[in-house]
């Protein structure tokens, strides 16, 4: 069987008094999508902080494909990337400066062709010449992921990656993910609190409660198990404890 693309174990972090994880452990299989769900506080940031090895667990180890993200993960970064809505890039920088930096940054040969398709893809040609602190909320979601599709990365870990967008936008980005998914053979990992989102796209859902991982099935899979009429449904049940097996 092929290495997962994650393999999250027994993940736990503190900060002093506060646990902010207990224990998740999961994985995510090679060209797959995957949504990573839970209320605010459920531990979803922290997850991916020690996935990516920005944070140290306290207890548990990460290995993204196929490295141990403590020990090696400088092995694999090339391969993989990240995108926030909630972490901003320099304000000061058009968005076309802001790409060249980074694609400067990851390597990417023939910046120019690549920054080009990206604009044309996610839609930036309006404003790529623009200050980034000039944009709206969703066109910095979009810078956000464009900056993440650089390097074509092999797997691709997302938190909130329709936030602040028109629902035509939304969609649109939606379908781009799952073309990219099937087209490259990535591997995705998103945070999100759309569960429509999630039943549209995604082949698998974990979703965390009190930094745990109460559940993970495909969505209809998740549906039916616990009666739900929809997803939404589902999460909200599990997020109260409210959740019950269907018979």
């Amino acid at each position: 069987m092929a290495e997962a693309a994650i393999r999250a174990s027994g993940l736990g972090k503190r900060f002093g008094e506060t646990l902010a994880v207990r224990s998740v452990s999961f994985e995510v299989a090679r060209g797959s999508i995957c949504g990573l769900l839970g209320g605010n506080g459920a531990g979803k940031t922290t997850t991916i902080a020690m996935l990516l090895g920005l944070l140290i667990p306290t207890t548990g180890k990460a290995v993204l494909l196929g490295a141990d993200m403590q020990r090696d993960r400088y092995r694999v970064l090339p391969r993989l990337n990240f995108s926030s809505p909630y972490v901003d890039l320099p304000q000061r920088l058009t968005v076309r400066e802001n790409l060249t930096v980074y694609a400067q940054l990851y390597g990417v040969r023939a910046r120019r062709v690549r920054i080009a398709a990206l604009a044309d893809e996610l839609a930036l040609e309006a404003f790529i010449d623009r200050p980034y602190r000039s944009l709206s909320a969703g066109q910095k979601t979009r810078v956000a992921l464009a900056k993440a599709l650089l390097n074509e990365p092999e797997l691709l870990l997302l938190d909130e990656p329709t936030a602040s967008m028109d629902p035509d936008t939304a969609d649109r980005l939606r379908r781009y993910l799952a073309a990219y998914a099937h087209r490259s053979g990535a591997s995705i990992l998103l945070a999100s609190h759309n569960m429509q989102e999630v039943e549209r796209i995604c082949d698998d859902a974990v979703i965390l409660r009190q930094g745990e991982v109460v559940a993970q099935a495909a969505p209809a899979e998740l549906i039916r198990r616990y009666g739900g009429r929809d997803l939404e449904q589902v999460f909200l049940d599990i997020a109260r404890g409210q959740e019950r097996l269907a018979g």
